[in-house]
């Protein structure tokens, strides 16, 4: 499709996209859809709310009781717009780095870089600074707002002309302060819908990030079909849940879905089960969003008897995505609590859930029915449709598609219009969708998806270990977990716990293998090809 004249004066986010024939075929078929030309995501999710809806309303609440009313936001955002433009120098296009624990303060940063017109690049706030540095140089990012409290490993990636605006913290220098300065409206950009606000990093199976680039539009869309079609929320929600705002996932559950229907939002830097479970029942939250180790998790916490030990009459709707949900969590849950568990699937590369299905129609054991606006189906390894009970290829398309940055893994995403998730799936006549298995080499780990490549090349970076595989392991609680065979260096003496301190400094804890085994070699073919499938059959480690 053509696109439409951009506004960024900075155009390497559009200069990088894929060519036009390596997009998958958009989908606009619901006419919720019809976006116009002009669309600053922004401003719709927040000035246009605000418009329906009234200033009045609660928009965000932190972990400590702050309550922040849509005009309070609002007033937040503006004027840290202001400084990005007048004090830093930020112009439409310009990467902005977002880090930061989950917070309303970080997400005022989000929508402010929205309205700015620049080009959000959102990361964990547990990402080590060598994760940073790959990030930065791929999406050439020269400016981050940063919170005070993991400024270190941004610090330490020593990203070559990368200006760092902390906030949160006591300094003439910190963007709350320099805020305080701009204290009238800013009006939005006017970028185009096709205008990337977004670049989401993910790992593929060779360890090196994609960046995943998405429009205004695409942020919108996700919410005008998943969000409005099947979670259904309602303007006096309350949305909680322990994705952060770094993946998609959470940041479409915990700030897009949320704005565009005029509710409220609670978010908590520390979403653990077992202080998920007081915050859902002090703040009377009505929407959940979390994996499927988390329900399990919270399982535990509610324990079995006649009388919960957390009161969460208030919720009514749970959503799981991140990883399978198995059909025991399912149930149990159910009947724990009488919730139905909303499942699906969503993908970085789609920014949000496109399988899925709520209420009656739910059918544990399956993901769901495709959500409207988008298509599905399963295919052969050619692409050819596949009958139905038969596994295959889950093809996907709609409003969002895969738009790597200049990346030539796009051919392989995306086939003869299609985005190829990598997931193995059945389809049965009805239409149901069920989950059977990743098809590459990714560890899927209490909702995290980890590349063993990534975490190979770190462990190789020990000076004792001179190979190393990494290969995911059942585990009841999370999934999977994530475990290491290193081969040490001749004369050295490695141990685990040398290993694990390790790993810890080099990448996020959720990446870090729960388990190290040494061997004397590498199960490897004459040719020298790593058979990681010998170290999956292996007999566990203990």
């Amino acid at each position: 499709m053509e696109l439409k004249p951009s506004a960024h004066a900075d155009t390497f986010a559009r200069d990088h996209l894929p060519p036009p024939h390596a997009w998958p075929r958009l989908l606009f078929e619901l006419p919720e859809l019809a976006y116009p030309d002009r669309l600053n995501c922004g401003a719709e999710l927040l000035d246009a709310t605000i418009e329906r809806f009234g200033p009045d309303r609660p928009a965000f609440l932190s972990g400590t009781g702050e309550v922040w009313s849509y005009a309070g936001l609002r007033r937040r955002v503006d004027r840290i717009a202001h400084v990005l433009t007048a004090d830093l120098g930020v112009v439409p296009g310009n990467r902005v780095l977002l880090r930061g624990p989950t917070g309303p303060w970080l997400a005022a940063c989000w929508l402010a870089v929205m309205k700015a017109g620049a080009v959000a690049v959102t990361v964990l706030a547990q990402q080590r600074a060598q994760e940073l540095a790959t990030v930065c140089a791929m999406a050439r990012v020269r400016h981050a707002l940063c919170h005070v409290d993991v400024l270190d490993d941004l610090a330490k990636a020593e990203v070559p002309g990368l200006r760092i605006t902390p906030y949160g913290g006591e300094g003439a220098d910190d963007l709350l302060r320099l805020a305080d300065r701009h204290p009238a409206p800013f009006p939005a950009v006017e970028t185009s819908a096709d205008d990337v606000a977004l670049i989401a990093f993910t790992s593929g199976t060779t360890g090196r990030p994609k960046g995943c680039m998405h429009f205004h539009r695409d942020l919108l869309s996700v919410a005008d079909t998943f969000s409005r079609n099947v979670l259904r929320p309602r303007p006096d929600d309350v949305f909680a849940g322990s994705p952060p705002l770094g993946f998609t996932f959470g940041l479409g559950g915990l700030v897009v879905f949320p704005l565009r229907a005029g509710a409220c939002a609670l978010l908590l830097d520390q979403a653990v089960p077992r202080r998920l479970l007081p915050a859902l029942a002090q703040h009377r939250v009505s929407v959940l969003f979390t994996a499927p180790t988390a329900y399990r998790a919270m399982l535990d916490e509610l324990g079995q008897g006649q009388v919960a030990p957390y009161d969460l009459s208030a919720l009514r709707r749970c959503v799981s995505a991140g990883e399978n949900l198995p059909s025991a969590t399912w149930q149990a849950w159910y009947e724990r609590t009488g919730l139905r568990i909303i499942n699906g699937i969503g993908a970085t590369e789609l920014l949000h859930i496109f399988i899925s299905a709520a209420d009656e129609d739910i059918r544990p054991g399956t993901t769901g029915r495709v959500v409207p606006g988008w298509q599905a189906r399963v295919v052969d390894a050619a692409g050819r449709p596949v009958a139905d009970n038969e596994p295959g290829l889950l093809a996907v398309r709609g409003p969002v598609g895969c738009r790597y940055l200049a990346d030539p893994r796009q051919e392989e995403y995306v086939r003869d219009g299609w985005n190829l998730t990598g997931d193995t799936y059945v389809r049965d006549p009805e239409g149901y969708f069920r989950y059977v298995a990743r098809a590459d080499d990714m560890i899927v780990s209490a909702g995290y998806n980890i590349a063993g490549p990534e975490v190979e090349e770190a462990l190789l970076r020990h000076p004792d270990v001179v190979e190393a595989a990494v290969v995911g392991r059942p585990d009841e609680r999370r999934g999977q977990i994530v475990v290491a065979y290193a081969v040490a260096r001749a004369g050295a003496q490695l141990s685990e716990e040398e290993l694990r301190a390790f790993m810890r400094a080099e990448l996020a804890p959720y990446k870090c293998p729960r388990a190290f085994v040494f061997l004397p070699a590498l199960p490897r073919t004459a040719t020298g090809k790593l058979q990681r499938f010998r170290l999956r059959d292996a007999p566990h480690p203990a």
